[in-house]
């Protein structure tokens, strides 16, 4: 709700003189509701300033926890020797191993089959006697097909519904005399037989003319055989998902291999000085002479003590501090990564590297717990001023509402008073040239002229 200002439109001389009056009085009474609004502004621009804290203390937050989980998981990635016949997955095993897959001898693949050729698919019987035994993998189904339904397409309808594992659909060649086939495969891989046998109690004719029973991925790891009926195997090397994709001849293998990688730990550290150089930024912004709305701020000091604790962080183990992996904190505060220092360590101290980060609750990656007291979304200290920001915010405005309701109103009642008071002025000024007329036409004519 804003002051729409009033033109005062009088009939005397005083008219301008009475608008100034007015506006007078609008500017004294908005007074309040101008440092209400510069209150308001400046409360907007401090939520601002807090919220991009927030995001920054989260990014700083999220990068301790992932040097964390680094340290739980050994930075360890898995390899394929040949990857067109064994591609590896997820790894989250934590320790360097070797596997040795051999003798692929297949790959898993889904089972199918299908029906000799009918000259229709929605009139030709599909079945002499109206019964048809249907097999999958082992479990049978008697399929009763009544009337209307006798056809490939009421067959087809039939083994669908039976929610066995398998989808049926008809098939159409659009040439010769019998050109609609049933056609049915199952939806996972593995070797899983289908059989489909008209009358099955008398008969018992087969109504397929080819099938594949489907087959399992099978091969050996570390000269264990293995059978399984997917090629996605993620219980078989423990920590490891691995796929099967080819065969393999003879004495060929492939390795999987699992081990460190060092390149992860220098990405993890160099992500992690980003984010802290950013939350040192964020907080430097609101310190000295140019100092920003949150000076002073305990959200300011919190951030301040985090990043100390941080910094200063010491292990009790090989690998003290960030130093030691090439992380150093300049006189300006900023962390720089000298890749050159983590490169030089060895195989040993890059284990003790993942004994100093911990896990994301403890050791260094533990340290996440002091970001996001400042940072959760609900609990977070920001979030909690946030809100009171909102409140603050809120109160403003309704007072600023309130005051600019009582100011349209006194704008409203001077304007009507100053309308009376320039009428009355309007028509004593009208008096006066009726009376200085006369006062001339007498002087006309007493002396014959107006004046002297």
């Amino acid at each position: 709700m804003g002051i729409t200002p009033l033109t005062f439109s009088g009939v005397s001389s005083y008219s301008a003189d009475l608008q100034k009056i007015l506006d007078r009085t609008v500017a004294i009474a908005s007074q309040p509701i101008s440092q209400l609004q510069s209150e308001q502004t400046k409360i907007v621009q401090q939520k601002a300033i807090a919220t991009s804290l927030q995001s920054s203390s989260s990014n700083l937050a999220n990068a301790l926890s992932a040097l964390g989980d680094l340290g739980g998981s050994k930075a360890l990635g898995g390899s394929s020797s040949n990857s067109a016949k064994v591609s590896i997955g997820s790894v989250t095993a934590t320790s360097p191993a070797s596997y040795s897959i051999t003798e692929i001898t297949s790959v898993a693949r889904a089972a199918s089959a299908t029906s000799s050729g009918f000259a229709d698919g929605s009139t030709t019987p599909a079945s002499t006697t109206g019964t048809v035994k249907f097999s999958f993998n082992g479990t049978d189904h008697t399929i009763t097909l009544g009337s209307g339904e006798n056809t490939l397409t009421g067959l087809r309808n039939k083994i669908n519904a039976l929610g066995a594992g398998v989808n049926a659909s008809i098939l159409t060649t659009g040439t010769g005399a019998t050109p609609y086939y049933l056609s049915i495969t199952s939806n996972t891989t593995g070797e899983k037989p289908i059989t489909l046998v008209d009358d099955p109690g008398g008969a018992a004719t087969s109504l397929l003319a080819s099938t594949d029973a489907g087959a399992n991925a099978n091969f050996k790891v570390n000269g264990v055989a293995v059978s399984k009926s997917s090629n996605l195997v993620n219980d078989v090397v423990g920590g490891v998902t691995f796929s099967i994709l080819g065969t393999t001849s003879g004495s060929e293998s492939v390795t999987l291999s699992l081990a460190t990688n060092r390149s992860t730990l220098s990405s993890k550290l160099q992500s992690f000085a980003s984010a802290y150089n950013a939350l040192l930024a964020e907080t430097d912004n609101q310190i000295g002479e140019s100092a920003g709305l949150l000076t002073g701020d305990f959200l300011v000091r919190e951030a301040k003590d985090a990043l100390r604790a941080v910094s200063g962080y010491q292990g009790t183990g090989r690998i003290k501090s960030l130093a030691q992996l090439g992380l150093s904190f300049g006189s300006d505060g900023k962390a720089t990564v000298d890749t050159t220092t983590l490169d030089g360590l060895s195989d040993s101290q890059i284990q003790d590297a993942f004994t100093f980060l911990g896990s994301s609750t403890t050791g260094f990656g533990g340290l996440k717990s002091r970001l996001t007291q400042l940072s959760d979304p609900i609990t977070g200290l920001i979030a909690v001023q946030t809100t009171k920001y909102d409140e603050t915010d809120k109160k403003i405005s309704a007072r600023v509402t309130e005051l600019t309701t009582r100011v349209i109103a006194l704008q409203k009642s001077t304007a009507e008073r100053l309308q009376r008071v320039d009428s009355l002025l309007g028509s004593l000024q009208s008096q006066q040239t009726i009376i200085d007329a006369s006062y001339k036409s007498v002087l006309v004519g007493i002396y014959g002229k107006s004046s002297g």
